[in-house]
């Protein structure tokens, strides 16, 4: 089969056909190969999809923790600031009541000397019964 213008002999033909034959078991050989190594990287893929999503499902929690701790430090902060207002408020109250208290005193003072002011000015402007 050398020379390509000769009509194919029954050797060149048996030839050819051990070759096929040949090809044909090597490229069964090799699909039977490459079947196994695309099991083996599915079985491999898979194993990096759980590992990956147990990755993702760790940062989630790892995530939610601190968001949990964010909010709780910010309760923390919100309830110190109530009781800061509520301690100014208190004892701003006590102040208030205390002016209002002595406010109060000073009227009824107040009212007590007007009182004793119209009695003399009743005695002065009243003459003497005779």
């Amino acid at each position: 089969m050398d020379n390509r213008h000769e009509p194919a002999t029954k050797a060149d033909i048996a030839a050819l056909t051990t070759d096929v034959a040949a090809l044909k078991a090597a490229t069964k050989a090799d699909i039977a190969a490459l079947t196994t190594d695309i099991a083996a990287l599915k079985a491999a893929t898979k194993a990096d999809i759980a590992a990956v999503n147990e990755r993702i499902d760790m940062l989630r929690s790892e995530f939610q923790h601190g968001f949990d701790d964010l909010k709780e430090t910010l309760r923390d902060s919100q309830t110190e600031l109530l009781k800061a207002f509520y301690n100014y408020a208190e004892s701003n109250n006590e102040r208030v009541t205390s002016t209002e208290a002595d406010a109060a005193s000073l009227k009824k003072r107040l009212g007590i000397v007007e009182g004793r002011l119209t009695d003399v000015e009743r005695r002065l402007n009243t003459p003497p019964v005779q």
